[in-house]
Formats: C-alpha cells, sequence, structure tokens
C-alpha cells in the first residue's frame, strides 16, 4: 500500500508539471503555491544535480529522467525566446509597444523640444521612428544566441531556474548572453540605422537645429543607444514570456514537450 501510495503522490505531481505547458487555465494549489512549484519539487525530489540525477521515476508509465524534465524546461524556454524575438522583430515591434519603444536620447529631447518651437518637431518624431525600426530589424539574430543559451544549460541551471523568481530565466541569459547579443546587434543596427534612413534623418535634423540661435551643441551615439535600448526591450518581452510559461501554460507543439509534459 505504502508504494501504491507513493507511486499515485509521483503521478499528481508530474501532473502537476504537465499543466503548466497545457492548455488548462493556471490555478493555485490548495497549499497556495503554484504549478510551477511543483515542477520544481518533482526535480527535487529526483534529486537533480546531485545522486539521483538521472535516474528513472517508479511506477512511471512514461519513465521519465530528469534529463528529460529538463529538456522540457529548455524546450519551453525555445518556444518563449522565439515568440520573444519575432514579437520584437515584427513591424512595430518596439515602435508600436509603449513598454519598449524607444525615444530620442536624452541629449536630443532639448533638440525636439527647440523644434517644436519652431514647428519642426515632425523632423524629430521622424528620427525616433527610424531607431525604433533599427532595433527591430536587429532582433533576427537574437533567436540563436537564446537558443545556445539554453542548448547549454547544465541540469543545475535548470534548478536554479525553478527555485529562482519569476524572471530567473530572463536573469540567466542576461548574465549568459548579453555581450553575445551586443555583438552580434553592433553592426546590424549600424547597417540599418543607414538602411532606414536615421542617420540622414539625423543630420537633417541637427541641421535645422543648429539654425536655431542660442541652442547649445548636442550629440549622441545612435549606435550604442539602439543597440542596449534594444537589449533592454528584448528582455523585457522575454521576462513576460517566462511569466507566461510559469504562470499561462504554452502550447506543446513538440516531440519532447509531448512526451514529457502529455499530448495537447
Amino acid at each position: 500500500m505504502d508504494v501504491w501510495n507513493r507511486r499515485i503522490g509521483r503521478f499528481l505531481v508530474l501532473w502537476g508539471v504537465a499543466m503548466i505547458l497545457s492548455g488548462a487555465p493556471f490555478q493555485r494549489a490548495a497549499t497556495g503555491s503554484g504549478l510551477f512549484d511543483r515542477a520544481k519539487g518533482l526535480l527535487d525530489g529526483m534529486g537533480v544535480g546531485g545522486a539521483g540525477a538521472g535516474k528513472i521515476l517508479p511506477g512511471d508509465a512514461s519513465a521519465l529522467t530528469t534529463q528529460d524534465i529538463a529538456r522540457g524546461l529548455r524546450e519551453a524556454l525555445k518556444v518563449g525566446t522565439a515568440r520573444a524575438t519575432v514579437k520584437t522583430g515584427a513591424l512595430d515591434g518596439f515602435n508600436g509597444n509603449p513598454a519598449i519603444h524607444i525615444p530620442l536620447p536624452q541629449s536630443l529631447g532639448r533638440v525636439q523640444k527647440a523644434l517644436r518651437t519652431v514647428g519642426m518637431s515632425g523632423l524629430a518624431d521622424d528620427l525616433e521612428l527610424r531607431l525604433n525600426r533599427a532595433a527591430e530589424a536587429a532582433m533576427k539574430p537574437a533567436k540563436a544566441v537564446f537558443w545556445k543559451a539554453i542548448g547549454e544549460m547544465t541540469l543545475d541551471d535548470v534548478q536554479k531556474i525553478y527555485k529562482g523568481p519569476k524572471d530567473a530565466a530572463t536573469q540567466y541569459f542576461k548574465a549568459k548572453m548579453s555581450g553575445d547579443l551586443r555583438v552580434q546587434m553592433k553592426p546590424i543596427v549600424d547597417r540599418n540605422l543607414s538602411k532606414v534612413g536615421a542617420l540622414r534623418a539625423y543630420d537633417e535634423m541637427m541641421g535645422r537645429y543648429r539654425t536655431i540661435p542660442f541652442v547649445p551643441d548636442v550629440k549622441a551615439d545612435l549606435s550604442d543607444y539602439v543597440v542596449k535600448k534594444g537589449l533592454d526591450g528584448l528582455f523585457h518581452v522575454v521576462a513576460q514570456e517566462e511569466a507566461a510559461i510559469r504562470e499561462n501554460p504554452v502550447a506543446r507543439t513538440t516531440d519532447i514537450l509531448k512526451r514529457v509534459f502529455g499530448a495537447p
């Protein structure tokens, strides 16, 4: 009977893990802990990172190992980060999203204000749009960088993400890949600042600005600014996708998600 009770208990915990990536509404357990916490409990019970790592759950028909559960999380994060890069890289992914819209650099804010007084604020508005377009264009390589970082996750990393705060995976990505993303994005931003006409718009705006008497000289590094703001916006959306993985289930669209968490 004790063996049977233990098997039922393991099944219920595994069912909780499945609900994370299922189409079921997010609910809180009676104890107040979320279903994501049940997943953490499952890995704790299996000894992730310790002597129990890799063992098979007794009584579980699907014979899942800790590596299977870890692969399930990695796959879920792939889904989430892919969605984040698609969202930010789409037309108006930055420009149309108030949470990550890129304003003019602070140093150019006075330029925008000065131009507004002489009825030429449209020049600054046009430049602002083009900065957002450059950021959107730079999102394409981000998915490959995210997936590389996900592929390098250890079982210990997985356990820390399960046990960590709601943005633990996002913070892991920031620490792991910010440098790589910056390197990949910089030449793309540079190209697109020219391609979308941002540099020309900047020169035109500054030319008009300098015709206004008694205005101070102003300069801005548009490339570094767009890269920084682009990364900030991208990680903001990644954090939203991570929250969705934890709280609002992700569709199970791949073989490993179906195997680990069950078919939709």
